[in-house]
């Protein structure tokens, strides 16, 4: 996958954590290498879809679609609400397998959602089929008071996975969620301060922030570098969470995204998916506003 982004934070880590000369293969850059964004060089949007929007269908029809659709990338499920497709891919395919179905479709390897499961069983896998985003939860709530001891507490139980990340050149990104640790922007923002590790970041969830009545430029800010994996993803009923059909207005975002130089891909979201022909319509629709907005957001 083309990455063109030296977290800051990576770039000091970089003996550390990928070795003299060796390439940081989940986000391309080579090693050594430094992104620096001219004043007047255009931000781009590059867009991926998440395999569970087709979970009544096999991985591969699921990639087929997703290709066809003309995203660039897949968010690859594991059993959230019954997804079959990691699960599948793990005992089937292998990384050889999801390599060769991937390059089939012309697709690039994003994210697993191990939500269910757990990054450590899917770690290997990740890392063999090219390395990518793992993205999972992150505990539970706690008062605004006991933020900072909560949110070290936190950064501390990850070390386990982080090494995994290390060895398996991958990285792992925390969703926002309601009712979690990681929720509202000043957690985000605690987060941020306190996360000294190049493979860690957030994936952020708009629905959640909008939920708590929050701003989602806002957070987008506030996670700034750290940002892996965006959902674009609002706060409304069925497919209006889809981006195109509700009631928000995308464009702010995308641009709030642009300046930050988030280096990750835009992915449509929204659960409780419709059957394939109804998604596929849908995520059309989606793909082609994500684009207006982009046009209007950057000019």
């Amino acid at each position: 996958m083309h990455f063109d982004w030296v977290d800051p934070k990576a770039a000091l880590h970089r003996r550390a954590f990928l070795g003299a000369g060796a390439a940081a293969a989940v986000f391309g850059f080579a090693a050594g290498r430094r992104c620096v964004v001219a004043a007047d060089q255009r931000w781009a949007m590059r867009l991926s879809a998440s395999s569970i929007n087709f979970s009544r269908l096999p991985i591969e029809a699921a990639c087929e679609r997703i290709a066809a659709l003309g995203f660039e990338a897949i968010d690859i499920w594991s059993a959230h609400a019954g997804c079959p497709h990691l699960d599948d891919v793990q005992k089937r395919l292998g990384p050889e397998g999801l390599k060769e179905l991937l390059a089939k479709h012309r697709l690039k390897l994003y994210a697993f959602s191990v939500y269910a499961g757990g990054y450590p069983r899917y770690a290997e896998l990740l890392g063999k089929a090219g390395g990518g985003v793992a993205i999972r939860g992150s505990a539970g709530p706690c008062e605004p008071a006991e933020m900072v001891p909560r949110m070290k507490a936190f950064l501390e139980s990850l070390k386990p996975e982080l090494e995994l990340a290390e060895k398996y050149n991958s990285y792992l990104a925390i969703e926002n969620h309601g009712h979690a640790l990681l929720h509202t922007i000043d957690s985000m923002k605690a987060f941020v301060d306190l996360n000294k590790h190049p493979r860690l970041g957030i994936a952020l969830a708009p629905y959640h922030v909008q939920a708590g009545q929050e701003r989602v430029e806002e957070a987008i800010a506030a996670c700034g570098p750290q940002l892996l994996f965006f959902y674009a993803w609002q706060h409304a009923p069925g497919v209006q969470e889809l981006p195109g059909h509700g009631p928000t207005d995308f464009t702010p975002w995308i641009a709030a995204l642009a300046k930050a130089n988030y280096r990750g891909y835009v992915n449509p979201f929204m659960h409780n998916e419709p059957p394939p022909e109804a998604m596929s319509t849908a995520l059309a629709k989606s793909r082609d506003y994500l684009k207006q907005c982009y046009a209007k957001a950057i000019g």
